[in-house]
Formats: structure tokens, sequence, C-alpha cells
């Protein structure tokens, strides 16, 4: 009945006291968890935009250009291919450039130019993608290190009060809650721009293999004919 009681009371005067409570103040009742939980937030926030802009950057393939490479190729204006290839300052651009270079050269080491270099260029673009793999994976463990540091929490003040009530596990429970709930949110934004970064890389991979397979045809041409 006591316990009831306490519970009881406790409900009525809570929104009393929390008619104050900011949302950063309630992060702040998750103790010293929320400190490497922020500083894997603002981790993740950085990667995902800046490889965002990265890949969007070095990925773009437009089809003027392909086709104005293709043109110098059959006219046999290779220094105004390479030249076209070097303003792009993409990705595609340095992968032209480098295979444009090897015109002349069997066919088998024009391919592996341009493996070799679209396997630099993918991985670049990667950059930094992994940590955010590696923090999807920490920041839950570190919400679930926050509930057992408020579970700790919760037993000690109730070794030191003796008083088993509401407003003695309350501050524990706040710090289980708000770590555990903070980690999988931090975790799920880490899995999910992983992964559709990772798809934008794959679109950009597809794109390519094609933009190299026309460049190749048009190599088959004054490669013949000679």
């Amino acid at each position: 009945m006591m316990l009831l009681q306490a519970l009881t009371d406790s409900t009525m005067a809570a929104p009393v006291a929390d008619q104050g409570l900011s949302v950063f103040d309630l992060l702040m009742k998750g103790g010293w968890v929320m400190l490497p939980l922020g500083f894997l937030f603002l981790v993740t926030l950085f990667i995902i935009v800046e490889r965002f802009m990265g890949i969007n950057t070095n990925g773009k393939i437009e089809a003027s250009f392909v086709d104005n490479i293709k043109d110098f190729i059959q006219q046999g204006n290779l220094k105004s291919a390479e030249s076209l290839c070097r303003n792009q300052r993409n990705a595609i651009g340095r992968i032209l450039e480098r295979a444009t270079g090897r015109i002349g050269y069997p066919i088998k080491d024009i391919e592996s130019t341009i493996e070799n270099a679209s396997q630099i260029e993918l991985q670049r673009m990667e950059g930094n993608l992994p940590y955010l793999g590696v923090i999807a994976g920490i920041a839950p463990m570190l919400g679930f290190v926050g509930t057992i540091s408020g579970i700790i929490r919760i037993f000690y003040e109730i070794s030191i009060s003796n008083d088993f009530n509401i407003s003695t596990i309350s501050g524990g429970m706040y710090e289980k809650m708000i770590t555990s709930g903070t980690g999988l949110i931090i975790g799920l934004i880490a899995y999910a721009g992983y992964h559709l970064l990772n798809m934008k890389i794959d679109r950009f991979a597809l794109k390519l293999q094609m933009a190299a397979s026309d460049f190749l045809d048009v190599l088959q041409r004054p490669v013949a004919s000679r």
C-alpha cells in the first residue's frame, strides 16, 4: 500500500515537475554515456553529408560528355578528348582520361586501365563509409552500457537510502531509457545512411560500366580500320 501511494503521489506531481523540461535537459539526464553518443551522432551526420556531396560531385555522368569523347576519338583528335576529360574534374573524366591516353595499345590493355581506374574511383567514393557501419554497431551497444549504468545507479541509491520508492529509482530509469533510445536512433541513422549511400555508389558503378562499354565500342572502329 505504501508503494502504491508513493507511485500515485509521484504520478500526480510529475506534470508540475516536468513543465519546464526541455529536450536538452531530458538528454542530459542520460548521464555520462550521452557524451560519446553525442560525438557519434555528430560524426554520423558529418560523414553522411560529406559523402553525399562527394558522391554527387564525382558521380556525375553527362551524356553529352560521353558523346563528345566518342566524336573526338572517331575524328582522331585525342588531345581534345584528353583535354575534355581533364576539365570534367569528376570520376568519369579521370577514368576516360587515363583510357584515352592508352589508345593505340591493345584493347585488353585499355580495358584493364579502365577497370583499375574505376576501382580506384569507387574506393574514393566510399571514403569514410565503413565508419558508418561501425557506428551502427557501436551506438546501440553504448546505449546498452547506459542501461546497465542506470540499473546500477538504481540499486546503489536503494542501498544508500534503504528506501524503495519511485523517487529513488526515477533517476536511474531516466538514464536507462534515454541512453537506450538515443543509441538505437543513432544506430538507425548510421545504418540507413550507410546503405543509402552505397546504393548511390552502385548506381554510379552501373552508369560507369555503360559509359565504358560505349567508349570501348568506339575504339573498335579506328583499330579495325588500320
